[in-house]
C-alpha cells in the first residue's frame, strides 16, 4: 500500500479565548461611566508543534489571553473599543514572542443614563435595545486593519417601499406592490484606512447616515436602499475605505380582513419571522 501522509500537511491555524464578558465602571468622579463588553482573542503563529506533537512550548494559554483582556480594562482603561481592542492585539503580537499576529473581536451593548429630575443619573443605568456595536482589529506583519460597525439594528418604515417589476417564472406567486412595509434587522460593518480615527464620533455619524438614507430613500428595492446607505457612509467619510451591509427582509404580509366585512388599507400585518429574504452588498471605493 503507497504512503500518502507526506501530502497531508497542516493549514491555517488560530487559538484564543472567547466571548469574555466584561463590564468595566469609570470611577474617576461622581459621575460614572460604563462599558460594557464582551471580547474575544485569537492569536495567529507558527504553532505547528503544538498540533503534531503536542508540545505546548508557544502556546500562550487562553486563560491567560482572558486575564489579559479584564487586566488591560483597569491599566489601559475601555474607552473607545477600537482603542482597547489596538492596544491588546498589539501587545499580544509584540510582547508575546511565538504570537505573529492577533485579532481582537470586541461587541459592545449600549445602555443610557436613567432620567432623573431632567438629567441622566450619574451611576445608574437602563439597557438601550437589542443594538450591538462591534469591532474586529487585526495585527500582524502588514500592521493593523480595523473594522468596525453595528448589528442587530432594527429599523421599520410604514411607506415609501416598493417591490415590483420583478422577474417572473412559473414558480412566481409574489404579487408586485407599490406600498409596504420595509423593515429589517442591519448589520453593517466598515473598514478603516488607518487608525487615526475619532472612533465614536465616526461610528456615530455612520449611523446616523444609515438611519437617515433609510428613512429617505423612497426605495424601489431592499437593494437599492442599502447601495444609498453605503454610498452615503463613503461620501461622507474619507477614513472609511468599504462598508458591507447584511440586511434580512423582515417580510410583513398584509392580511386578508374582507371575511369579515372589513377593509385593509395596509393597516393590519403578520408580521413573519421566517423564512425570510437576506440582501448583502459591499459598497467601496472604485
Amino acid at each position: 500500500m503507497s504512503d500518502h501522509s507526506g501530502s497531508i500537511v497542516l493549514g491555517a491555524n488560530q487559538y484564543g479565548k472567547a466571548e469574555n464578558r466584561l463590564v468595566r465602571i469609570h470611577r474617576e468622579t461622581d459621575r460614572h461611566e460604563l462599558r460594557d463588553v464582551t471580547v474575544s482573542t485569537a492569536l495567529r503563529g507558527d504553532f505547528t508543534a503544538a498540533h503534531l506533537a503536542g508540545d505546548q512550548s508557544d502556546v500562550l494559554p487562553t486563560d491567560t489571553q482572558k486575564n489579559t483582556c479584564y487586566a488591560f480594562a483597569k491599566s489601559h482603561g475601555l474607552g473607545e473599543i477600537e482603542d482597547y481592542a489596538l492596544a491588546l492585539a498589539r501587545h499580544f503580537v509584540d510582547d508575546v514572542a511565538p504570537v505573529r499576529g492577533a485579532r481582537i473581536a470586541v461587541e459592545e451593548y449600549g445602555w443610557e443614563r436613567v432620567p432623573v429630575d431632567g438629567a441622566g443619573h450619574d451611576h445608574t443605568w437602563v439597557r438601550r435595545g437589542s443594538e450591538v456595536r462591534t469591532t474586529v482589529v487585526t495585527v500582524d506583519g502588514d500592521g493593523a486593519e480595523v473594522v468596525s460597525g453595528l448589528r442587530d439594528l432594527v429599523l421599520l418604515k410604514s411607506t415609501g417601499s416598493e417591490f415590483a417589476g420583478f422577474l417572473v417564472d412559473e414558480y412566481t406567486t409574489l404579487a408586485p406592490t407599490h406600498d409596504r412595509i420595509m423593515s429589517t434587522s442591519l448589520v453593517a460593518t466598515w473598514t478603516y484606512t488607518g487608525t487615526d480615527v475619532d472612533w465614536d464620533g465616526t461610528w456615530a455619524d455612520v449611523r446616523r447616515i444609515l438611519l437617515e438614507r433609510f428613512a429617505t430613500v423612497h426605495s424601489l428595492a431592499l437593494q437599492q436602499t442599502l447601495w444609498e446607505m453605503g454610498r452615503g457612509v463613503l461620501e461622507a467619510h474619507p477614513s472609511i475605505a468599504s462598508i458591507s451591509l447584511s440586511a434580512p427582509n423582515r417580510h410583513h404580509f398584509v392580511v386578508d380582513l374582507a371575511p369579515f366585512g372589513l377593509e385593509n388599507r395596509n393597516e393590519v400585518f403578520y408580521a413573519a419571522d421566517r423564512p425570510y429574504g437576506l440582501i448583502e452588498a459591499t459598497v467601496t471605493r472604485g
